[in-house]
């Protein structure tokens, strides 16, 4: 009987040292899916692509080392989860649509069919990136996520084409990774409050906390300031509630353990983010330590026929990186890598939309940039080998490595 009882202590001690991680995977919609077709084509392609992906990833010999590694495991949910988002900038395109009309009489049939594509293609895009049109998206996501995490669901964001213009954008402004004693000191408030800021520390917060509901403790301005609420006593007021509105508006803590962006134009459209003196790259340098230090996984997989399929940066080691951001990473466990040389063996025009099709293609590329990124950041040997092979095939444009 002793034997036995010791047995299943035992038994649970190894059982709660090796659990299984429950990973959800959300897709998001891209541009041009504001009604029922697109949508149901997007549905329809997300339903067919997960079962493969799920696949994949569950039975890579690398990916189950890796969880190992965390003394963990790894169970992918069998339903994939859909944020749609393309529906919401309807009625602002069939307004664009019918200012269109206005020209058809007056206007070329070439003139009008070119703005028609434009219209059709590029308005999403557009519109989504409007402060006013994507925080509530990002509220509604954010939901998605939290919801996730109360059945104690890890995430897997995939963002498809300007999909990937929310993903970026949900990790800038809801990831907890703003160290407020630090953003005091930075914005070099008055002694009064600094004073107040160090006598009352808290927790970490994002950037949507900082001005949520409009009664924060300052806002982001159009230039990429973060300014402070010049009322100091309502500032402080605020500032005592932060963990509440950190509560409310960022994403759960260690929940969103990585973003897979494809087909993915984020360059095209945020290329302000390669300006030294646009305020906003200091807080993207922090999310970037933030990442790296809590072993998100953030990856760019592109078909390189894709015309709208931009690589995001150079692949960097992680020492690279924490040169390039000029911070200390404490402990890098994360991973930042672009794969955007994927052979679809896809015509061009058709590549965009074609993530589905060649699903299996697609498959291998997430698995293998996974794995492929994991070796080139932290992997000394894989790092002298894939520098040494790319010096010799440079003048090809191509990384073996990633083909």
């Amino acid at each position: 009987m002793k034997k036995i009882i010791l047995f299943l202590v035992l038994l649970l001690g190894l059982n709660s040292a090796y659990a299984v991680n429950d990973l959800s995977f959300i897709y998001i919609n891209g541009s041009n899916n504001n009604d029922e077709k697109m949508k149901n084509w997007y549905e329809n392609g997300v339903h067919k692509l997960h079962p493969v992906l799920r696949k994949k990833f569950i039975k890579n010999s690398a990916i189950k080392k890796y969880y190992k590694s965390l003394n963990s495991g790894i169970n992918i949910k069998e339903t994939p989860v859909i944020f749609f988002w393309g529906d919401k900038s309807k009625a602002d395109l069939d307004f664009v649509k019918n200012q269109l009309d206005l020209t058809k009489a007056v206007s070329s049939s070439g003139a009008y069919f070119a703005r028609s594509l434009i219209a059709q293609y590029l308005h999403d895009a557009i519109w989504v990136q409007k402060p006013h049109n994507m925080f509530p998206i990002l509220d509604e996501l954010n939901k998605t996520v939290k919801k996730e995490a109360e059945t104690g669901n890890d995430v897997i964001l995939y963002g498809y084409s300007a999909g990937t213009f929310v993903t970026y954008q949900y990790l800038f402004n809801k990831l907890p990774y703003i160290n407020l004693e630090k953003l005091f000191d930075a914005l070099e408030p008055d002694a009064d409050i600094q004073n107040f800021v160090k006598a009352n520390p808290k927790k970490n917060t994002c950037i949507s906390a900082l001005s949520y509901d409009y009664a924060g403790i300052g806002n982001v301005s159009s230039a990429g300031h973060l300014i402070l609420n010049q009322d100091k006593e309502q500032l402080k007021k605020n500032y005592l509630k932060i963990d509440e509105m950190t509560e409310l508006a960022c994403a759960p803590e260690n929940k969103v353990k990585g973003v897979v962006n494809f087909a993915c134009p984020l360059v095209l459209f945020y290329s302000d983010i390669s300006d030294s003196n646009y305020e906003l790259n200091f807080y993207n340098k922090l999310l970037i330590k933030y990442i790296m230090e809590n072993g998100i996984f953030m990856m760019t997989v592109n078909f390189r026929e894709d015309p709208l399929g931009f690589p995001t940066s150079r692949n960097m080691t992680a020492k690279e990186i924490e040169e390039r951001i000029g911070l200390d990473i404490d402990n890098p466990t994360g991973v930042i890598y672009d794969n955007s040389s994927v052979w679809s063996k896809r015509f061009f025009a058709l590549a965009h939309t074609s993530y589905w099709t060649a699903r299996g293609t697609f498959s291998n590329a997430i698995v293998k940039s996974f794995v492929n990124g994991y070796k080139f950041q932290y992997n000394e040997k894989y790092q002298e080998k894939i520098i040494k092979r790319n010096s010799k095939k440079s003048e090809l444009g191509i990384n073996e490595e990633q083909r």
